[in-house]
């Protein structure tokens, strides 16, 4: 009698683990995420005194630096400037024109420059796609229902291929000093609160207000030419 109870009972915790989810296995043994390796290159550039002019010296190298790849149209580029905001503007549009003979758009950035001087840099990242197909899990008597171990392995690594600028993985675009968010905000505000104000002048826009325009309520607007309107 006791041996019969003593099977019954190794029976039924046989049969409860058996019904029991599978935890043995977890995403952590298959990662599918893209590995970020970044690095920065910074190039100090000379002008002369209260000019946008950029040495010579400086310019040369730069152009050296972009026909050899050091710095690439795939890296982000950065261009800080000293001077007052008119000045840094032009000492960082002659950057970037020597940059553009060679593909690499940079744009404006703000750091503390030295006096008559320009930083220029160019933060290059490289993306390393995930080990996929990943079938490291066996996809027979799966009691727990989980999701198979190749899950998310397409989604990963075509975004790591079709990346333009692998760099816009890693964060977002640094904002530059001469950027406002206010009129942005305004019109999400606008947006949001169903007060989006539509054009009044009669344009190729199909939005175009034409209210505006009409003549006596003639119904007629203002590409109506004078005179063959309804008088």
């Amino acid at each position: 009698m006791h041996t019969n109870r003593l099977l019954l009972i190794l029976t039924l915790v046989l049969l409860v683990g058996a019904c029991a989810p599978v935890t043995s296995y977890t995403d952590a043994e298959a990662p599918k995420r893209l590995k970020l390796d970044s690095a920065t290159t910074q190039v100090d550039l000379h002008f002369a005194p209260g000019t946008a002019n950029l040495s010579p010296a400086d310019a040369a190298r730069l152009r050296y630096m972009a026909a050899t790849g050091r710095i690439a149209a795939s890296d982000r580029v950065v261009v800080a400037a000293a001077g007052a905001p008119h000045l840094a503007e032009e000492r960082a549009g002659a950057v970037s024109r020597v940059l553009l003979n060679y593909g690499v758009v940079a744009i404006a950035g703000s750091a503390d420059v030295p006096a008559n001087q320009a930083v220029v840099e160019a933060m290059r990242t490289l993306v390393t796609l995930p080990p996929c197909p990943n079938w490291s899990k066996t996809s027979s008597q799966d009691y727990g229902n989980q999701p198979s171990s190749n899950f998310g392995c397409a989604t990963e690594s075509n975004l790591g291929m079709m990346v333009a600028n692998p760099t816009d993985l890693a964060g977002g675009l640094p904002v530059g000093s001469s950027s406002a968010g206010q009129p942005g905000a305004a019109a999400i505000n606008r947006y949001l609160n169903d007060k989006v104000v539509l054009p009044t002048a009669n344009t190729a826009l199909p939005i175009a207000v034409q209210g505006s325009s009409q003549q006596g309520g003639s119904g007629t607007n203002s590409n109506t030419p004078q005179g063959t309107g309804s008088q």
